[in-house]
C-alpha cells in the first residue's frame, strides 16, 4: 500500500533521481535537492532528522504491516458518486484510473460487516438495540439501563462539537466497503482546472491566510513566499499550525502522485513510478521560488501531529474490552498486540509536539478560535465530495479524516485520561471508520 518504504522513502528516491540544474556558484544546485530539507522545524522542539530515523528504522516497518491486516484495509466509502455540496458541478473524471472497485459482500470479513461501526464484539452486541432504539426515535424502556445509557451517551457522542469531519451515514444503501490496497493513492490523470478548483477553495476560503497569497502551491509565485514569511512572523500559532496541516497533507498527496505515476500506458501493460518533472513543478526550490521546501517541512510537522496523537489515544486501545474485530479471534488477538506496539513506539518518541500551545490564552478567546478551527476543518471534509475524481476522493475523504481523528484525540485529552480499563467508554469514542482511517492516514505520512 505504502509507497517503497512509505513517503519518506519515495521521498528519497525521487530525490536520487533529481536531474542537476545548474545555477548560482558552485553547490548550488545540490543544494536545490530537496532531500536537503534538514534541522529544526518552526513551532517544534524538532527536527527533521530525528523524524526521518524513528519513522524510517522503528515505525514504518511495523505500521505498513498493521495496514495490510483484514482490520484496517477495508474501509467503507458512502456514495462516491455524491454531488458537490458547495458548487454546481457533476463532472467526473472519465479515466479508468479514476475508477474506484468495491468488495463484493462476501469478500469483507464476517465481524467488519457484522459491526462496523463499534469497535468491539460486545459493543456490536449492545450497539445493535442502541441503533434500533434510535430509529424507534426513543430509548425504549424495555431495554436494560446499561442500553438505555448507551443510547444517550451515543447519541451525544454522534451528535458531538467535537468533531472535526463532516460524518458519512455508513448505514446508507449506497455504502460499499473498498479494499485500500487495491485501489492504492496514485497518480489517475486528475488535473487542471477541477482539480485547482478543489485546493483553491480550500486554501482561499478555509485556512486563515491573508487574502493577498493566492494559489499557494502554484508554482513560480514568489510573492506568495514573502507574503506566507511575513504572515508567519505574526499570526498566532494555531493558525499557523492550521495552515502548515493543510499544506502538509496537500504535499502528502503531491509525492504520492509524483512517485506512483502512470509512465507507460499500452493495451499490454502499465508502468508506475516516479515522475521527477512532476515532483519538481510541485516542490523544487527555483521552480517554486523558495516555497518547495517550506512545503515539505509542513510535511514533517503533519507527521508529528498525527503521531502526538497516536500516542495520547493510547488508553483507549490498551483496554481489554477493544478488539480489532474481524471474527478470527487468534488473528485479532495478534493485531492487536501489534496496534499497542506501534502505539507505545510512538509514545516513546523523545521530540513530541506540544500541543498545550494550542488554544491556550484567554479561555473566552480559546474556545472560539478552537470552535472556528473545528469548523474550518469540517468544511474542508465537505469539500472533498466534490473531487470528480472517485479514486482520488476516496483518499481525499479517508486522510482528511484521518487528520480529523487525530485533531479530536488532541482536544479531547481530558475525557481519554478518564477511560475506565473495562467496560464502555462513554466520554471518548471512536468509531471503526476513524480508526481506519487515523492509522491509514498515518501510513501514508
Amino acid at each position: 500500500m505504502a509507497v517503497g518504504s512509505g513517503l519518506l522513502r519515495a521521498l528519497g528516491l525521487a530525490a536520487l533521481l533529481l536531474p542537476v540544474v545548474p545555477r548560482g556558484p558552485p553547490g548550488a544546485a545540490e543544494r536545490r535537492c530537496f532531500c536537503q530539507v534538514t534541522g529544526h522545524l518552526d513551532d517544534c522542539t524538532c527536527d527533521v532528522e530525528t523524524i526521518d530515523a524513528f519513522n524510517n528504522y522503528k515505525l514504518f516497518p511495523r505500521l505498513n504491516e498493521l495496514l495490510e491486516s483484514d482490520y484496517f484495509r477495508y474501509y467503507k466509502v458512502v456514495n462516491l458518486k455524491k454531488p458537490c455540496p458547495f458548487w454546481n458541478d457533476n463532472s467526473h473524471c472519465g479515466i479508468r484510473d479514476c475508477a474506484v472497485k468495491p468488495c463484493p459482500s462476501d469478500e469483507v470479513p464476517d465481524g467488519i460487516r457484522s459491526g462496523s461501526y463499534k469497535y468491539s464484539e460486545e459493543a456490536n452486541n449492545l450497539a445493535e438495540e442502541c441503533e434500533e432504539a434510535k430509529r424507534l426515535g426513543a430509548v425504549d424502556g424495555s431495554l436494560s439501563k446499561e442500553t438505555q445509557q448507551a443510547v444517550l451517551q451515543w447519541t451525544q457522542h454522534d451528535d458531538s462539537s467535537d468533531s472535526f469531519c463532516e460524518a458519512d451515514d455508513i448505514y446508507s444503501p449506497d455504502a460499499e466497503y473498498v479494499d485500500l490496497l487495491l485501489n492504492p493513492e496514485r497518480y489517475t490523470g486528475y488535473k487542471g482546472p477541477d482539480a485547482w478548483k478543489i485546493w483553491n477553495s480550500i486554501y482561499e476560503e478555509n485556512c486563515f491566510k491573508p487574502q493577498n497569497v493566492k494559489r499557494p502551491l502554484a508554482s513560480g509565485r514568489g510573492e506568495s513566499f514573502i507574503y506566507l514569511t511575513k504572515w508567519f512572523s505574526s499570526v498566532c500559532v494555531e493558525k499557523r499550525a492550521f495552515y502548515k496541516l493543510i499544506s502538509g497533507l496537500h504535499a502528502s498527496i503531491n509525492i504520492h502522485l509524483s512517485a506512483r505515476y502512470l509512465l507507460q500506458d499500452t493495451w499490454s501493460e502499465k508502468k508506475w513510478g516516479p515522475n521527477v518533472t512532476e515532483f519538481q513543478q510541485r516542490f523544487d526550490e527555483v521552480i517554486t521560488r523558495g516555497e518547495g521546501p517550506r512545503r515539505l517541512k509542513n510535511l514533517y510537522f503533519l507527521y508529528l501531529i498525527e503521531l502526538r496523537a497516536l500516542s495520547k489515544v493510547l488508553p483507549f486501545f490498551e483496554r481489554p474490552g477493544f478488539q480489532l474485530y474481524t471474527g478470527n479471534k487468534s488473528h485479532d488477538a495478534e493485531m492487536k498486540h501489534q496496534l499497542l506496539e506501534i502505539l507505545h513506539l510512538a509514545k516513546s518518541f523523545p521530540l513530541h509536539f506540544d500541543e498545550n500551545s494550542f488554544f491556550a490564552g484567554n479561555k473566552k478567546e480559546a474556545d472560539k478560535l478552537k470552535e472556528e478551527f473545528r469548523l474550518h476543518f469540517k468544511n474542508i471534509s465537505k469539500i472533498m465530495d466534490c473531487v470528480g475524481c472517485f479514486k482520488c476522493r476516496l483518499w481525499g475523504k479517508l486522510q482528511t479524516q484521518g487528520l480529523g481523528t487525530a485533531l479530536k484525540i488532541l482536544f479531547s485529552e481530558n475525557l481519554i485520561e478518564k477511560i475506565p480499563e473495562s467496560g464502555p467508554s462513554y466520554g471518548f469514542q471512536l468509531t471503526r471508520q476513524e480508526i481506519v482511517a487515523l492509522f491509514n492516514a498515518f501510513g501514508r505520512l
